[in-house]
């Protein structure tokens, strides 16, 4: 069996090669994401891609490009982006996602949201019946009167934790706080989202709701393509 690493740097390398000359592209924040920009990375150093603007979705996948020497510009330059590749924590059959893991959700909705081909790239074990079965939902939350805002979670059935570096409090690129909310398997992620939506304080969720048009999954009988419906 392969490795877990392995099969997300095939997943990320494969979409990788979907990129052309001359987009404008999304770098993912994550372990998977990584992958995917090393290969752009590879393809720039080779000629095989030229012209390729990058807005990245973290500081830290700024400072990977950077060193990587992957052209950055921002939406101040941008309208639109060609096509974003990113991870995701879960994935489930209508390509429904809950990110946030790696604490960069708020910004890479941003960046999804401006993105005319949002691709997500997996290993087979992020593959749910339905979204909460493997994974909690991050929420991001500002930090006056977060207990207030973990005392609403629970009020909808989630088992509420506040993410933590080692032992400080987990801040996000924003200065923000993460609650990450394990409500089980959730029975209708739209109405959660929505209630989630309505919150003040509650700055970003990591439900991902209709955004993903395809979804790369590695697997040990290699890689498949799945799509959503139009």
């Amino acid at each position: 069996m392969l490795a877990t690493d392995t099969l997300k740097q095939q997943a990320g390398a494969y979409a990788a090669d979907l990129v052309q000359s001359g987009m404008r592209i999304g770098l993912g924040t994550g372990s998977t994401a990584i992958h995917a920009t090393r290969r752009i990375a590879q393809r720039l150093t080779s000629g095989e891609l030229r012209k390729i603007r990058a807005i990245p979705t973290s500081r830290a996948t700024e400072a990977a490009a950077i060193e990587l020497r992957i052209p950055l510009v921002s939406f101040a330059d941008c309208q639109r982006i060609d096509m974003t590749i990113d991870g995701a924590d879960e994935v489930d059959p209508a390509l429904n996602l809950i990110k946030g893991g790696g604490g960069a959700l708020l910004r890479e909705k941003i960046v999804a949201q401006s993105t005319d081909r949002f691709v997500i790239v997996v290993d087979e074990s992020k593959l749910s019946p339905r979204l909460g079965s493997l994974f909690a939902v991050p929420v991001e939350v500002v930090e006056f009167g977060w207990q207030a805002q973990a005392r609403f979670l629970e009020s909808l059935g989630a088992n509420v934790i506040m993410r933590r570096n080692g032992g400080e409090l987990y801040r996000t690129d924003q200065g923000n706080l993460i609650l990450d909310c394990n409500f089980g398997p959730i029975e209708d992620v739209q109405e959660l989202a929505s209630m989630l939506n309505a919150r003040a304080g509650l700055v970003e969720h990591g439900l991902f709701i209709g955004m993903a048009r395809q979804v790369v999954v590695a697997g040990a009988a290699g890689i498949r393509v799945l799509r959503a419906e139009p």
